[in-house]
């Protein structure tokens, strides 16, 4: 089941469960956190099956956020005359998820997305991963390693400062 839609003067090819990117959607056209498409051009009836829809059709989605794609770099050029010229764009979109396609009296919804947790950040989980018994290990192995530094970085610093006098 899919249907074909306009939205910000191009066509897309849409199912349940779909995630597009349209043209920036303004404030008004969103309600909730959905938007709904009603200029529905094609919706496909079972297989191999296609029509124009003649009654209302309808295509409902959920907002899944505002973005801005790749910079796209416009450049020119004139030879023999010294003129170049370049810059970027980026574009702004909207990301939307198609939760349901409705025409004839039939809804096609898309399943329900499971919750997505979030993962834990990395100064916190290495803080939990961290026992009491660990932490006097590591001090412990500390002024040990400084020595070393120490005394490896002696010897270099006086071999650049008899470089720097020889200059």
């Amino acid at each position: 089941m899919y249907a074909v839609i306009r939205a910000g003067g191009k066509q897309y090819r849409v199912a349940p469960g779909d995630v597009i990117r349209v043209e920036k959607l303004a404030d008004e056209q969103r309600q909730d956190g959905n938007v709904q498409f009603s200029e529905v051009l094609l919706v496909s009836g079972g297989e191999g099956q296609a029509s124009r829809p003649q009654s209302q059709a309808s295509v409902t989605g959920r907002v899944l956020g505002d973005g801005r794609s790749d910079k796209v770099l416009v450049f020119h050029y004139k030879r023999k005359k010294q003129y170049k010229k370049m810059y970027g764009h980026r574009q702004p979109y909207t990301a939307v998820r198609i939760t349901e396609i409705a025409f004839d009296g039939q809804r096609f919804t898309a399943p329900e997305e499971p919750e997505r947790k979030a993962k834990p950040k990395k100064a916190a989980a290495e803080a939990g991963t961290e026992t009491e018994s660990a932490q006097p290990q590591a001090k412990a192995a500390s002024p040990a390693k400084k020595a070393k530094t120490k005394k490896s970085a002696a010897p270099k610093g006086k071999a650049s400062a008899a470089r720097k006098k020889k200059k």
